[in-house]
């Protein structure tokens, strides 16, 4: 066969081709003539041809083939050939592919070699790719280098026995005599490695920690000499002596003086030197400082000496580099909670951070800034956060408002202030706020009593004309609902009060009913707070008729079933029309006990989603307001309120509204559920019903065809109908849990949920145990209302305990029969 060609004649000949098929043909003819060459033995050229199949592994080809070619080459005596072989076996080879095992005993050997440079190639090799049982087969023979004279050999060694340590941890002790002596090497090579070696084994043992915690002192020294020696062009980056080793040493005094006062106080001389004679100018000079400044933050150190630090910090804000900033903003974060006074100096350049144009840096600024506000400062550091709210890019605009809201219910020094600086955000970004960002301002209107002719004035002069913000322009209609008679009658104190009429408030509120930019959440708002002025304005009652009667006709369900109700209390109810309407009292925060309860929220009830904490012994009040119109409207979700046996707790609110999903048929995004703190404005289970004289079902009628809703490992779950005769919007459901399974299932809770259209109630199951063997079943009663007659729909969610594991699962039920929704 002709000679093949050399690695340099192909990597010449693969850069000419134009194309990437190009490229491949050529890499795949010489791929065959690599084989081929491969198939007769050829000894002359395997160096020459695994050298270019290496090559061609580093574009991207697969190479494989060429891995028994590579350990020929290691067996080899020549040692061009082993260095290829070597070469080979670290990228073509790992300790997943049984091949390198063979390479064990040609390591071994060459591990003895009489040429330093072959011993320092096996232990490449071994430090790159050994496995665990390579690395227990040859851990003597490297811990024999590792005591050897020679300094080419001990840092490679080194290197090799932090692998050898990783892969098999118990043979740290091994090691342990070897190191006694590495840290008196003049070699820097050898210094760097052997603080790897000590690093990695302090890392991985308490004990080994505890044994190295003697060397502070002459870690110290080696540090010291390093910065007072004189120029060495052998060790110099930048005119600062061999900086890799100081930023090892650094790091391995942090992990030595980490929670011990004696390592500690023995470095905090070094410490100081370094930070302060360090040259800043250069990048090399910069890495030093930032390693010096996380060993002082992390050891028992000085407080003056953690001031040092935070200063270097402070002056990598002024850095040029960003990255540089950015490491500086990172680590004031991370301690700013344990140095908070000496973070606070360099709050000016940390807000000047908010107007950089890298979104990392000011994100982090951002963040940082946050952490800075206090009762002191809030007032400035809030006008310079609302001011970025006003320029950032989207991106930024929800956190921004979320920190804002948080920092001002912390630290607000008045609920003037607090409530300014609330619409303030809701004016510039009301689009990005949380859900919860509307209940939780209304609540706090409401509680400031004697600011409500103030905030009644500024929300309706924030909406004249702009409508975009959706979330102020609802907080803005619950308002005018709640105090428009103090909005007319022009009783602010606080400013100059504005003159307006009530048909002008009037007009106001449709204009928000009939504008393209409200939802229908919005428009719910609106609707409410026209009904309730009512019986706040006395001139326009007939005005609020007409418009309520309009909307009794509108497409949008929710605005319908509203007008509907509000209708049926201007005609049939009209008596309790002003008792209904009033004021809303003072709302309290609720502090909660069970997983999930009935919250009473100022005649409204809600399923809230609680902390975890054991449940009351009693059961849980039910609340009368159920039967209560809607008065403030905005949520979405029709409550499901699942009743369970009192010494068992229901699941979280929150698991209980995720159950709702896709069902909101309606096309408005289902509401996320809010904190228990928070007063949230939700629909009462049955409205109207409470208003009339007579029970909700007098008669029940049968006959409709049983279904079964659920059945997987072993648990059937039955479904039969009844309705009522007096209300045939009303669909009885009894559910029948039964157990095929050899052993019971306890602690079960049946939970559902339906669409909005729809409102259901679940009554107390029978037990919480369903006996094994069919032996028994627990019932439960669900009452579903279905006055539009719309087809069934349910999600139902089951949870239990069985054979000792905690059961959860999932499902829809789709095929309820005709008769019982018809």
């Amino acid at each position: 066969m002709p000679a093949p060609i050399r690695l340099r004649e192909l990597i010449r000949t693969i850069r000419t081709a134009r194309t990437q098929a190009e490229e491949r043909e050529m890499i795949q003819k010489e791929c065959a003539a690599i084989r081929s060459s491969f198939r007769e033995e050829d000894n002359t050229y395997r160096c020459r041809n695994v050298a270019k199949l290496l090559y061609m592994h580093m574009l991207g080809y697969p190479a494989h083939f060429g891995q028994l070619e590579c350990l020929k080459l290691i067996a080899s005596q020549k040692f061009t050939d082993k260095r290829i072989g070597y070469l080979g076996a670290m990228l073509l080879l790992d300790e997943r592919q049984d091949v390198h095992l063979l390479m064990t005993n040609c390591i071994k050997n060459d591990l003895n070699h009489s040429t330093q440079f072959v011993q320092g190639l096996a232990l490449c090799t071994l430090g790159c790719m050994g496995s665990s049982e390579m690395c227990r087969d040859l851990a003597g023979e490297v811990e024999k280098l590792l005591k050897t004279s020679n300094s080419y050999l001990r840092k490679k060694a080194a290197l090799c026995a932090v692998h050898v340590i990783r892969k098999v941890p118990e043979l740290m002790e091994m090691f342990l005599p070897a190191t006694k002596n590495l840290l008196n090497e003049k070699n820097h090579g050898v210094l760097h490695t052997s603080v790897v070696l000590l690093t990695e084994m302090c890392e991985r043992s308490p004990d080994m920690l505890a044994h190295f915690r003697k060397l502070v002192p002459q870690l110290v020294r080696i540090l010291k000499n390093l910065i007072m020696s004189g120029y060495s062009p052998e060790h110099d980056v930048s005119g600062i002596s061999d900086p890799f080793l100081q930023v090892r040493i650094l790091r391995l005094l942090r992990i030595l003086g980490r929670n011990d006062d004696d390592s500690s106080e023995a470095m905090n001389d070094i410490l100081a030197q370094v930070a302060t004679n360090t040259e800043t100018s250069k990048n090399v000079g910069n890495a030093i400082l930032y390693e010096t400044v996380l060993t002082i933050m992390d050891i028992k150190s000085e407080s003056g000496l953690r001031v040092l630090a935070i200063n270097i910090l402070g002056r990598f804000l002024l850095n040029n580099d960003k990255n540089i900033r950015y490491v500086a903003l990172t680590s004031l974060l991370k301690t700013v909670q344990t140095d908070h006074n000496a973070v606070q100096r360099h709050r000016s350049t940390i807000v000047d951070c908010l107007k950089d144009l890298d979104v990392s840096i000011k994100r982090r600024a951002m963040e940082l800034s946050f952490a800075l506000v206090n009762g002191n400062n809030i007032r400035g550091m809030m006008k310079e956060l609302l001011y970025f709210l006003d320029s950032c890019e989207p991106e930024f605009k929800a956190d921004c408002a979320s920190g804002i809201f948080l920092a001002a219910e912390k630290y607000a020094p008045s609920k003037r202030w607090h409530i300014d600086t609330i619409m303030r955000v809701l004016t510039t970004a009301g689009s990005y706020v949380r859900d919860d960002a509307v209940p939780n301002l209304i609540q706090l209107i409401t509680n400031s009593v004697e600011i409500h002719a103030y905030t009644v004035q500024r929300l309706y002069k924030a909406i004249l004309g702009d409508y975009s913000q959706q979330p102020l322009v609802q907080v803005a209609a619950w308002c005018i609902g709640e105090y428009g008679d103090l909005l007319v009658s022009g009783q602010c104190e606080e400013e100059e009060p504005i003159q307006v009429t009530e048909d002008e408030v009037l007009d106001i509120l449709e204009s928000v009913l009939i504008s393209n930019m409200s939802t229908s959440v919005t428009r719910g708002y609106a609707l409410t707070a026209i009904m309730k002025l009512s019986t706040r304005f006395t001139c326009t009652v007939n005005r609020i008729k007409k418009v309520v009667s309009i909307y009794g006709s509108s497409i949008d369900v929710e605005l319908q079933q509203r007008a509907v109700e509000y209708n049926a209390l201007f005609k049939k109810y009209d008596h309790m029309r002003s008792a209904l309407l009033e004021r809303m009292p003072v709302m309290e925060k609720v502090t909660t006990n069970g997983p999930t309860e009935i919250v009473q929220t100022n005649g409204e009830t809600e399923p809230a989603p609680l902390e975890t904490k054991p449940p009351p012994s009693g059961p849980q009040p039910t609340s009368q307001a159920n039967d209560l119109l809607d008065l403030l409207g905005g949520n979405d979700i029709t409550p499901v309120i699942p009743t369970a046996p009192a010494s068992k707790p229901t699941s979280a609110g929150g698991e209980l509204l995720d159950l709702l999903g896709d069902l909101n048929l309606t096309g408005t995004p289902a509401a996320a559920p809010t904190p228990a703190s928070v007063p949230q404005i939700s629909q009462p289970p049955f409205l109207l019903d409470g208003l009339s004289s007579q029970p909700l079902f007098n008669d029940i009628t049968s006959g409709i065809p049983s279904i079964t809703a659920y059945s997987k490992n072993g648990l059937k779950i039955e479904f039969t109908f009844e309705r009522s005769n007096t209300n045939p919007s009303v669909t009885v459901i009894t559910i029948q849990a039964s157990n095929s399974t050899e052993l019971d299932m306890t602690d079960f809770v049946f939970q559902a949920a339906v669409p909005k259209t729809f409102q259901l109630q679940l009554l107390s199951p029978s037990s919480s145990i369903v006996p094994a063997f069919n032996t028994g079943t627990i019932t439960q009663v669900i009452k579903v209302l279905n006055p539009q007659k719309q087809q069934l729909r349910m999600r139902i969610k089951l949870t239990y305990n069985h054979k000792g594991s905690a059961m959860q699962d999932l499902a829809e039920v789709n095929n309820f029969p005709p008769q019982s929704w018809q």
